[in-house]
């Protein structure tokens, strides 16, 4: 070819120039007609094609093998065909439920629900000698404040007397003021994450650090959103504690390796360690947050499951205030829930989200 184009003239070599430049996008559109030709399944959409991958690798260990074989188990022992199993009950310690082991629902807020869900209750001449006076009152207040009751779509905020009852702790737990704008109710503290999750990953450069041991809701969503997960170590011989220097060597691996590292994850107390952080800790943290620009997700849900008095419970929205303008390029989110502590409504769906700057 080499020596037939040196035996050609310029407009001879345009014109062979031209007929392959012609080829190579005929060939161009061909491929792109088998490519629209093969993206029509050939049966079923899902089955033939496959799912998404991101869905596939969502996966969350508290309901994955082991609890499906814990089921079985179960299944063989309520039909009385576990006979053979060296034991003859299944007690789920894979995700904190507490009503299903056993703990009670407060009265309290179980007969406010009640009257709430059949509010005609209220005008009934037994309420009085069903329902306590305090009761009463509660949930005529809230249907009061709540247009259109429980079977009502709300604000997307959520309800605005719900919000403002929610500021008011948040204020009184932490010396510090707290507007209801700040705050977003979901169902259950775990669709807040995702959703700040989804804020902060943009594509697979994109990564949150997180703590092992973790809660697999964090790894699951980050793979659902298309981010990357980087893990930071607890220290097992100190209780689990929490190191500024082991993040700091995680952050800068993860850079290192091109990553844009958009978060860290902090559960406190622990999940499932159960430690609970120095304030020392807590002030390192936040100080790195705002020293790197990253955002602090404050995973809180379980503040009220404390059982040693010389570790108390300290919010991160609480450590940010007080540190002040030292902290003041800091992004925060503090999550809590309704599921823990001593409501324990798993089933409720009930959870807030506080953006703090």
């Amino acid at each position: 070819l080499t020596s037939i184009g040196s035996r050609m003239g310029a407009s001879e070599r345009a014109f062979v120039l031209a007929i392959s430049a012609g080829s190579v996008l005929a060939y161009a559109l061909v491929l792109a007609h088998r490519r629209r030709r093969s993206c029509r399944p050939s049966g079923r959409a899902l089955a033939s094609g496959g799912i998404s991958c991101r869905f596939a690798n969502a996966v969350t260990a508290v309901r994955g093998k082991l609890t499906q074989k814990a089921n079985e188990y179960k299944q063989l022992i309520a039909k009385g065909q576990g006979g053979h199993l060296p034991f003859a009950k299944v007690v789920e310690c894979n995700i904190g439920n507490p009503q299903a082991l056993g703990q009670k629902p407060l009265t309290f807020v179980r007969q406010v629900l009640a009257l709430m869900d059949y509010p005609e209750l209220l005008d009934r001449p037994e309420a009085a000698a069903l329902f306590p006076a305090d009761v009463l009152v509660r949930a005529r207040t809230l249907l009061e404040n709540l247009p259109g009751g429980l079977g009502a779509y709300s604000e997307s905020a959520g309800a605005l007397y719900v919000r403002e009852a929610a500021a008011r702790f948040i204020t009184e737990r932490d010396g510090h003021p707290t507007s209801c704008s700040e705050i977003f109710l979901t169902d259950g503290a775990s669709e807040a994450v995702k959703i700040a999750l989804q804020l902060a990953i943009r594509d697979e450069n994109d990564a949150i650090l997180v703590p092992i041991p973790q809660y697999p809701l964090y790894s699951g969503s980050i793979n659902l959103f298309g981010g990357s997960l980087v893990g930071y170590y607890l220290d097992e011989q100190q209780n689990w504690a929490l190191s500024a220097k082991e993040v700091q060597r995680a952050l800068e691996a993860a850079r290192k390796a091109g990553k844009c590292v958009r978060a860290l994850v902090v559960i406190n107390p622990g999940n499932p360690t159960g430690n609970t952080l120095s304030l020392e800790d807590q002030v390192e943290i936040a100080r790195l947050c705002a020293r790197e620009h990253i955002v602090l997700l404050a995973d809180e849900v379980y503040q009220a499951n404390l059982y040693c008095q010389e570790k108390p419970f300290i919010s991160f929205k609480k450590v940010v205030c007080d540190l002040g303008e030292e902290v003041t390029e800091l992004e925060l989110f503090s999550f809590h829930s309704v599921s823990k502590g001593f409501l324990g409504e798993c089933g409720r769906r009930g959870g807030d989200v506080e953006g703090h700057k």
